[in-house]
């Protein structure tokens, strides 16, 4: 695992300083939808990526967002978002990351997270716990909804489809401190994971959104479902995380809207 987690640490470094470094310049800019962007800096943050992971691990399967898919026979998968949070990259707003996992047999033994712009560092190993530059993390201890402070996003979706978690925000916001929309999901569970925030959930995520926070709240002591509190593999369409004692609260509040 340590040859792994090496691998992984470094290949997300490397891809999250790059994307500082550029940060604030004249972004090319394509839409894969009307409000999901794509920049040319997703794309050679991939490159740099795979790059590094197929040179390590020429036979490792990859599932990177914007292009990479390579399918081998083996039991190990990569699962990337080189730039979580480009829609905030591309306006010049400092909160992304770069989000590395890894799967083995259908289990997501190891999870990356790095935020460059604070130089943040969220690692995660199965069984192992999960650390913030080194030390460990643990998930919050609020124990009523209406203490909490959560997170949430919307799906790129949200002008054609009537599920659009709109309801959803609207409820929660009546009834805790605050809700905030970051704008990455990678990072938003990494911050339930270190007790930042107390619950996160959001609709119509991808696997690579996914892949690292999940295993970083469960390895943080946390709670990762689907919106009735069922185990949840990497399927983004119902997302539930929290520090656990409030998920039972959080379910309820969401059947109120459409689920």
């Amino acid at each position: 695992m340590s040859s792994y987690k090496n691998i992984a640490v470094l290949t997300a470094r490397k891809a999250g300083i790059l994307l500082k470094n550029k940060l604030g310049q004249r972004r090319k800019v394509a839409y894969k939808g009307a409000v999901n962007l794509v920049t040319e800096m997703d794309l050679l943050a991939e490159k740099v990526i795979v790059s590094i992971i197929s040179r390590h691990y020429p036979n490792h399967n990859i599932l990177a967002e914007e292009k990479t898919t390579r399918q081998r026979n083996s039991p190990f998968r990569w699962i990337i978002d080189p730039l979580d949070g480009t829609t905030n990259y591309a306006h010049g707003y400092p909160t992304f990351c770069v989000s590395i996992a890894l799967e083995k047999e259908g289990k997501i033994i190891l999870g990356v997270v790095y935020d460059p712009m604070r130089d943040e560092l969220f690692l995660a190993e199965r069984k192992k716990g999960a650390r913030l530059n080194g030390k460990k993390i643990h998930v919050s201890s609020t124990s009523k909804l209406s203490l909490s402070l959560l997170a949430t996003g919307f799906p790129y979706d949200l002008r054609e489809s009537r599920v659009n978690n709109f309801d959803h925000f609207h409820n929660f916001a009546l009834r805790v401190h605050a809700v905030r929309r970051a704008g990455s999901a990678a990072l938003d569970l990494c911050y339930v994971a270190a007790g930042r925030f107390d619950g996160f959930w959001e609709m119509k995520l991808g696997p690579w959104d996914l892949a690292a926070g999940s295993l970083m709240v469960r390895e943080a002591g946390g709670k990762f479902t689907d919106f009735s509190g069922k185990s949840l593999g990497l399927d983004g369409q119902r997302v539930l995380a929290s520090n656990g004692k409030i998920h039972r609260e959080m379910i309820e509040v969401l059947k109120m809207g459409r689920i």
